[in-house]
C-alpha cells in the first residue's frame, strides 16, 4: 500500500512523458495538459491503492490512456472506419535503402528515416486508426513491452502485438506513399509505373 504524502516524490517524474503520450493521443496543447492534469488527481486519488514495488511509470500511463479512452474518445463519438486488412506487405526500407546511395554501415531503417520529415512521419502516424496509433505510441515511443502495453490497455497481449504489426504495416504503406510521391520508390505492384 503507496502512501498519498510520498506520491508527488514518485510520480513527477513521468509527468514530461505522460504529457507527450497526452500530446499524441490528444492532437492538442490544451487537451493534453487537461489529461495529464485529470491523469494525476486519479493518480493521486488512487495511489493509496497502488502496490509498492510494481512499475508506477505503466501504472500512470494505465490511468492516462483509461481516462483518455473515458472522457475524449466518448466526446468524440465518431466511428473511425479503416480496413486496415487490406494493407499491403510492403517493404519500404529495402526498397528506398535500394535505391542508391546507401552507406552500408547504415541500418535500412536509417536510411530510410533520413528521406521523411518529421512531420511525414507525424502524419502517418497520426492517421493511423486509434487503436492502432495507441499502440505504435506506447511501443515504439514510449518503449514499452507487449506485456505493459497489455495491462495499460486492458486487451489481451495477443491483441496488442497485432495492433503493433497492423499499425507499423500501415505507417509503412503510408511513407511508402509518400516516397513514391517524391520519386524514392517506384510504384507499388499493379499501380501505374512511370
Amino acid at each position: 500500500m503507496a502512501d498519498q504524502a510520498t506520491f508527488t516524490d514518485v510520480a513527477m517524474e513521468f509527468m514530461p512523458g505522460l504529457y507527450s503520450a497526452a500530446l499524441r493521443m490528444t492532437r492538442n496543447r490544451a487537451d493534453a495538459e487537461d489529461l495529464v492534469q485529470e491523469t494525476y488527481l486519479k493518480a493521486y486519488r488512487a495511489y493509496g491503492s497502488f502496490t509498492e514495488g510494481t512499475n508506477l511509470r505503466a501504472w500512470l500511463y494505465r490511468i492516462l490512456t483509461n481516462t483518455f479512452i473515458n472522457t475524449y474518445r466518448a466526446a468524440q463519438r465518431r466511428p473511425e472506419l479503416s480496413d486496415v486488412e487490406d494493407v499491403e506487405e510492403l517493404y519500404l526500407y529495402k526498397r528506398l535503402a535500394g535505391s542508391g546511395g546507401s552507406d552500408p554501415g547504415r541500418s535500412a531503417e536509417d536510411e530510410a528515416l533520413d528521406r521523411f520529415t518529421d512531420e511525414d512521419v507525424k502524419a502517418a502516424l497520426e492517421a493511423l486508426p486509434e487503436a492502432f496509433r495507441m499502440a505504435v505510441l506506447l511501443a515504439d515511443v514510449e518503449g514499452f513491452s507487449y506485456k505493459e502495453i497489455s495491462e495499460i490497455t486492458d486487451v489481451p497481449i495477443g491483441t496488442v502485438m497485432s495492433r503493433i504489426h497492423r499499425g507499423r504495416r500501415a505507417l509503412q504503406k503510408a511513407l511508402h506513399d509518400v516516397a513514391e510521391q517524391r520519386g524514392l520508390v517506384g510504384s507499388m505492384p499493379g499501380g501505374s509505373r512511370e
